[in-house]
């Protein structure tokens, strides 16, 4: 059913004039091409969700690569989510920030490393057309140049002869550690007869079958079994994209995506204001390391009960810079350059100048607060107004109310 309303969305108008705009050239790819500026208007509930979507499939958008930019991470999450499962669409990356917490950037979350890496990784490669769900405090962090990245990939093969000692040294420069049981990103385990590594933009480690130092086979294994899951002809390593470069291979988000990506926001004075904020709390973690340093013995204390909370994550970034990161105005002279939906309650840009309105005339829900009665009384309204009605629920038991529909 779902499938049948995102074709609807295909196929009305306003897609096609949607589609038609954005599929124009821009500043980014040719020099002196006038960016678009489109404004959804009366998108509710999950219907930016299924104009993303329809837009992604439609025909005319078949070369165009997305960044859709949410007010938060739960947001993101949940947009992220509702769009994989109306598409179906594997191209579909959720892009969080690489933080445990926005009071100390030092402190990497392995799982949210782990997802940036995977989707640089594959938009570096090139190939299908994709979509980057993301929010704020995610495009704060800079990324690695495409080709920095790209020419730091291990590709290895079944058939292929390993070099041990100078791959080993390799993995030890790209941040990974050896262990003895391998179950997140980053980890390494040598023997004799085999070898598992987790890379950094997998969820699951692999386990290399060797045969001397020639490689017999490459299988998914089970984190927590360590058994082997299914057989693979080749696999990459990816080294760690937080921490293993310098500051010369590191550009913003805007400068990573192709020159055919269309930015969609949800709300750019949000945007705006809490990459400001994320300015602020990034000086401030700067200023108090600087004030730890200047210290020196007498923070020991300190210091050490801050290193002892960092040493319970293994991934640590060990500078912490300015030049790391994006600023707002790096934002606002990067983003435009592109075509960019706003989809939104409101029209803000920086520059109200020929912004393209498209009107949706959706409607919010209204809340019915369990009265069925209600809800069966508005349903057939508009139905005897000719409208065709889908009704969706993630649960068999949320229909019982609607029985006499």
């Amino acid at each position: 059913m779902s499938q049948d309303l995102l074709q609807q969305y295909q196929n009305t108008p306003r897609l096609f004039q949607l589609a038609e705009r954005i599929s124009l050239p821009t500043t980014v790819s040719e020099p002196g091409s006038p960016s678009q500026k489109i404004y959804l208007k009366n998108l509710y509930g999950s219907s930016s969700q299924f104009v993303a979507g329809a837009a992604f499939l439609h025909p005319s958008c078949s070369q165009l690569n997305h960044i859709i930019i949410l007010n938060d991470a739960e947001e993101a999450a949940y947009f992220h989510n509702t769009l994989e499962n109306l598409t179906g669409a594997l191209d579909i990356f959720y892009f969080p920030d690489s933080f445990k917490n926005r009071k100390n950037y030092r402190l990497l979350n392995s799982s949210h490393v782990m997802l940036r890496t995977e989707a640089l990784t594959k938009i570096a490669a090139g190939g299908n057309k994709k979509i980057l769900v993301t929010y704020p405090e995610a495009l704060f962090e800079k990324c690695v140049l495409p080709s920095a990245l790209s020419s730091n990939i291990i590709h290895i093969k079944s058939g292929d002869t390993l070099n041990v000692e100078q791959l080993l040294l390799r993995l030890s420069g790209y941040g990974f550690e050896r262990t003895d049981f391998v179950y997140e990103p980053g980890q390494s385990l040598f023997a004799a007869a085999y070898w598992i590594f987790n890379s950094f933009g997998n969820d699951k480690p692999y386990r290399i079958e060797l045969f001397g130092n020639d490689i017999d086979s490459i299988r998914i294994v089970d984190p927590e079994t360590q058994l082997s899951e299914r057989k693979l002809l080749q696999v990459s390593i990816i080294p760690m994209v937080d921490t293993q470069f310098d500051d010369e291979d590191k550009v913003s988000l805007f400068d990573f995506l192709p020159a055919n990506t269309v930015v969609w926001l949800q709300d750019y004075d949000v945007c705006k204001e809490r990459l400001m904020d994320c300015e602020d709390d990034m000086h401030a973690f700067l200023r108090l390391q600087e004030e730890l340093r200047e210290q020196g013995i007498k923070v020991q204390g300190a210091r050490h009960k801050m290193q002892n909370a960092e040493d319970d994550d293994k991934l640590v970034k060990k500078d912490v810079r300015a030049v790391d990161f994006i600023t707002a105005a790096d934002l606002e002279e990067k983003i435009f350059l592109r075509h960019v939906i706003a989809f939104g309650y409101n029209t803000v840009f920086p520059s109200q100048d020929s912004i393209f309105t498209i009107d949706f005339s959706t409607k919010e829900q209204p809340a019915f607060n369990r009265q069925f009665d209600l809800l069966i009384k508005d349903l057939k309204t508009w139905e005897a107004k000719g409208f065709q009605l889908y009704l969706f629920a993630e649960n068999p038991s949320n229909w019982r109310g609607c029985r006499r529909f």
